[in-house]
């Protein structure tokens, strides 16, 4: 059983910066993949970015590549998502999430457990 709990969204201007955090409970944090997730008024969530297990492997979107970095730090049990040069069409409430499936398949791996989300408003 993973629990996770996002931190560090807020307001942000249009090119402006933000980070977000999740910390994870359980001694097994290590063995999961972990990933960022976003979801915007009325539309679906998609996928933003995620990180293999060891850290050794990561994957982003189109929309977000050269933007934004994600990373983790096991010893700490916390993933982050750097983002820089905000737009506004990244304003969205932004989830975390744990998968124990092969790094070989993320982002499409099943994503075991969520967490609740943290919001993200880029102005213009």
């Amino acid at each position: 059983q993973v629990q996770l709990v996002e931190s560090g969204g807020g307001l942000a201007q249009d090119g402006g910066s933000l980070r977000l955090s999740c910390a994870a409970s359980g001694r097994t944090f290590s063995l999961y993949n972990m990933g960022w997730f976003r979801q915007a008024p009325g539309k679906e969530r998609e996928f933003v970015a995620a990180v293999s297990w060891s850290g050794s492997y990561t994957v982003y979107s189109d929309s977000v590549k050269g933007r934004f970095t994600i990373s983790r730090d096991n010893a700490k049990n916390t993933m982050s998502l750097q983002m820089n040069s905000l737009k506004p069409e990244d304003t969205a409430v932004y989830y975390c999430a744990a998968s124990a499936g092969s790094s070989r398949y993320l982002p499409t791996t099943p994503w075991d457990y969520w967490g609740q989300g943290t919001q993200v408003t880029v102005s213009s």
